[in-house]
């Protein structure tokens, strides 16, 4: 197992652990959208402004880009870890900010600026759009929380 010895070189492999959480936590959070309300809830697909089949293929599409995030989130974790230098609080303030960002971006991006799909359809959309946001930005907020905190731990 290669340490890292210089006080760069172990900044530049926590970030290493840093985005790699944050790679995860944008898969794992996208992974719940599309198995959940994708398919199971069969809500909405990923783009839902042309046929049915354009939005299954939009959904692969976005679980294709899941998977190789997830990938690469945990190769860049196996890297630090082989390092020494992966440290737990890090990876976790990574993968809560990847997924509040990929929240927020979906409920306000995607949702209200592109409008490339809803929630849900034909209800009122008001409680539906509070949750999905609220929920991307305490997501965020902890993961910043966090990542202060791990970050004042290692300095």
């Amino acid at each position: 197992m290669k340490t890292v010895g210089t006080a760069a070189e172990r900044r530049i492999v926590r970030e290493r652990a840093y985005q790699g959480g944050f790679l995860i936590g944008v898969a794992l959070m996208a992974a719940v959208d599309e198995i959940v309300f994708h398919q199971i809830l069969g809500w909405h697909h990923f783009y839902d402004r042309s046929t049915p089949a354009i939005g299954l293929l939009s959904d692969g599409l976005l679980h294709a880009v899941e998977v190789v995030a997830l990938v690469a989130g945990f190769f860049l974790l196996l890297d630090a870890r082989r390092r020494s230098a992966l440290r737990a609080g890090v990876a976790v303030a990574g993968g809560l900010t990847g997924a509040g960002l990929f929240q927020l971006w979906d409920g306000v991006v995607d949702h209200k600026l592109l409008r490339v799909h809803q929630v849900r359809y034909e209800v009122d959309l008001l409680p539906y759009d509070l949750a999905w946001i609220a929920s991307g930005a305490l997501l965020l907020v902890a993961g910043i929380v966090l990542s202060v905190r791990a970050r004042r731990r290692t300095a």
